[in-house]
């Protein structure tokens, strides 16, 4: 049984579970609508919710601090009378009852709960993982640590050829580290971009003297005194570091969704109002399974901005008795080195794609297309193009190939 300090008797309107983007976003567009109900944010971290993408670029790098990473600050919270619970985990969920209940014991009661948990990056699964000197990155302690470590690091080998680890590995390398990339596919982004692409940023980082090594995989960590001082790959060949940066991916954390009767899998499933199969349950954010009209209707997890701010504004609607459908157009950003990569649409089962402009320029843009329609383009400083291709994707637009390729022809001038 709990005590009577254990447990909490107010029954909050809204309870968001998640400080990240989408569950601050979440608050902010019902009081920005004037939504009078009562709000709460349990927060895993003992931070004010914060912007993740520019850990892994400018607060690594000390260009930005937490201050100029806050959604809001302090006195935003306070003065539109959310409540911040953080510091908090919550272990399970009680559909029935309407109650979450947290690591400490203490139980937290809802009408409505928005669960923006995210997720947790991806632990190598190989011996050695847990050394002093292995990092992810996912938080700001994440962060910070990893800034701890680099002052004395010379060598650092990064995992995993996605976002994170090329964004992170341009930071290192700019900051005059020697950097060993390790991607176990045949290239760097092959999980979200065409190959042209993929060459263009691996011979970028090589530029910069960033060592490359594609199809390689790790078989083991190996340290001393518990701090990592190599890693060995399946070939055998031992490559030694100060420093290990692992990333390969987001594992969602829905346990307690799904542990209560949730549908899911890789995420917890929602409709396109963004509600879980659990009563009075939404989810939003990078842990929503969902249907994109898209990716062709295929059920995805999107780990965006701009998904978390969608969903976000969705949910508010609905939370508010308003109609409401998720159905924004997908768009994702990376900086690397002076590079802008700009995304714009989904390139999920292309079967073509048109080369915009020559990758020698350093501007460019690589147009997908899926029987003969526009569905995606990713754009190297090419800011024209990400603005202006976002109708040719919404309208889902068939356009002769020889077109789409010569750059002095506008992409808001075709139809």
């Amino acid at each position: 049984m709990q005590s009577a300090s254990q447990r909490n008797d107010k029954v909050f309107d809204v309870l968001i579970v998640g400080g990240g983007h989408s569950g601050a976003q979440v608050a902010i567009a019902l009081r920005n609508a004037k939504f009078a109900g009562s709000i709460a944010i349990v927060g895993e971290e003992n931070e004010l919710p914060y912007e993740r993408p520019p850990l892994s670029k400018e607060y690594l790098s000390g260009e930005k601090t937490i201050d100029r990473l806050l959604i809001r600050p302090r006195s935003f919270w306070t003065d539109h009378d959310v409540r911040l619970v953080l510091g908090q985990k919550v272990r399970c969920i009680d559909p029935a009852g309407h109650e979450v209940q947290c690591a400490d014991g203490s139980t937290l009661r809802y009408q409505h709960l928005v669960w923006a948990a995210g997720g947790a990056p991806r632990q190598m699964p190989c011996e050695g993982h847990d050394l002093q000197g292995v990092h992810t990155l996912r938080s700001r302690a994440d962060a910070d640590r990893m800034r701890t470590d680099l002052e004395a690091a010379r060598q650092v080998v990064v995992v995993g050829g996605g976002y994170i680890g090329l964004e992170a590995a341009a930071v290192l390398a700019k900051a005059g580290k020697r950097v060993i990339l390790l991607e176990a596919l045949d290239r760097v982004m092959a999980r979200v971009a065409g190959e042209p692409l993929s060459r263009f940023i691996e011979a970028e980082h090589r530029a910069h003297g960033v060592e490359v090594r594609l199809g390689a995989t790790v078989k083991g960590i190996e340290g001393c005194d518990g701090r990592v001082s190599s890693v060995r790959l399946t070939t055998g060949e031992l490559l030694p570091c100060d420093m290990l940066i692992v990333g390969i991916g987001v594992v969602p954390a829905v346990e307690p969704l799904i542990a209560a009767g949730a549908k899911g899998a890789n995420g917890v499933e929602v409709d396109e109002q963004c509600r879980t199969s659990l009563p009075d349950v939404f989810a939003v954010g990078d842990c929503a399974l969902h249907s994109n009209g898209f990716a062709g209707g295929a059920m995805v997890r999107l780990e965006s901005v701009q998904n978390a701010n969608d969903q976000a504004i969705v949910v508010s609607k609905v939370l508010r008795g308003l109609p409401a459908v998720y159905d924004a157009v997908p768009w994702f950003w990376s900086n690397q080195y002076d590079l802008k990569l700009q995304t714009v649409g989904l390139s999920v089962g292309y079967d073509n794609m048109v080369i915009r402009g020559n990758p020698t320029s350093r501007s460019f843009s690589v147009i997908y297309l899926r029987n003969g329609h526009i569905i995606a383009l990713d754009c190297v400083n090419a800011v024209k193009d990400y603005v202006q291709g976002k109708r040719l994707i919404v309208e889902s637009l068939v356009i002769d190939p020889a077109t789409l390729a010569n750059a002095g022809v506008p992409l808001k001038e075709m139809h």
